[in-house]
């Protein structure tokens, strides 16, 4: 099993009164499955996962996994601060019947590497599930070593490897030493700008922001190389995009994207606090910019 392509890290809808609107999801996975994303994030760093109860991500993982269930493939985020209550919630994904989970090391808590792999060691033996490790050491306080992700790389059931680092080194020596089917992807933060080195060292994809409101054009940038005209059309791509993207990652994730997807018209609320509302100026800013590029109209709903 291999996953490539654009995977957007889609983001948790509330209501009015900031509970978790369940039937949004139905809307956000449809519009998906419409214009061509290859899966879906659900509950990661953009879905909020830190501010959402363990009730609600079981009660988004039963949902989303019975809607989308022969419709895309879904990984669900299932990291907790302990080990008992992330094997619980991956073992509840693979009874609502998931297709796989994304594992992050647990934030705050700066483990050691073999305490790093130990947790994830355990947490795989717990499911059969497909499972994706994303290493984003500047949201959690670790860095997951290449040494590491080669080794996590050789259990059965860790097929993936999203990447969120300032180091094209790393993605060259986890690329160089693992399996032709382990997929590495990366994530679409300008700046890290990681997407045509990852794709050009035979990288599988992408895990992004910007499929919430450009999934065509993500799942176009996001497209594994095997030509050279590929690659020319990936970088002429991504620098038509940069400054959608630049915009947003210039609040904190989920902060831009959360009111873009607003823009086109679903409803997903604003991000739970400490996390602010997207507006004033730089909302202006997004809006003209959304509206300038012709994708405003292209995906509004």
């Amino acid at each position: 099993m291999r996953i490539e392509g654009s995977w957007p890290a889609i983001v948790t809808p509330y209501d009015d009164n900031g509970a978790v609107n369940l039937g949004a999801f139905n809307q956000l996975i449809d519009f998906h499955i419409k214009h061509g994303s290859s899966g879906l994030l659900v509950m990661g760093s953009t879905g909020e996962s830190t501010q959402l109860s363990l009730p609600e991500r079981r009660d988004i993982i039963s949902h989303v996994a019975d809607y989308s269930r022969g419709k895309i493939p879904i990984l669900f985020g299932c990291t907790c601060s302990t080990l008992s209550d992330t094997i619980s919630l991956a073992t509840h994904a693979e009874g609502a019947g998931a297709f796989g989970i994304v594992l992050i090391v647990p934030p705050y808590i700066k483990p050691p590497q073999e305490a790093v792999f130990d947790f994830f060691k355990q947490v795989a033996e717990s499911v059969k599930l497909p499972i994706a490790i994303y290493n984003n050491p500047t949201r959690v306080g670790v860095n997951i070593s290449p040494e590491l992700m080669v080794n996590l790389s050789k259990i059965e059931n860790i097929i993936a490897d999203k990447e969120a680092i300032p180091d094209v080194s790393q993605l060259q020596e986890i690329q160089n030493n693992t399996a032709n089917d382990f997929s590495i992807l990366c994530c679409d933060y300008p700046g890290y700008s990681l997407i045509l080195p990852t794709l050009a060292l035979g990288g599988a994809g992408t895990a992004n922001v910007a499929g919430n409101i450009i999934p065509e054009e993500m799942e176009q940038l996001s497209r594994p190389w095997v030509s050279q005209d590929d690659a020319i059309q990936a970088k002429e791509l991504y620098f038509e995009l940069l400054p959608i993207l630049k915009l947003l990652y210039s609040v904190s994730n989920p902060v831009p994207v959360k009111a873009a997807v607003n823009l086109l018209g679903f409803e997903v609320g604003n991000p739970r606090p400490p996390l602010p509302t997207f507006s004033g100026a730089k909302l202006t800013e997004l809006t003209n910019l959304l509206k300038n590029t012709g994708y405003l109209d292209k995906y509004s709903q």
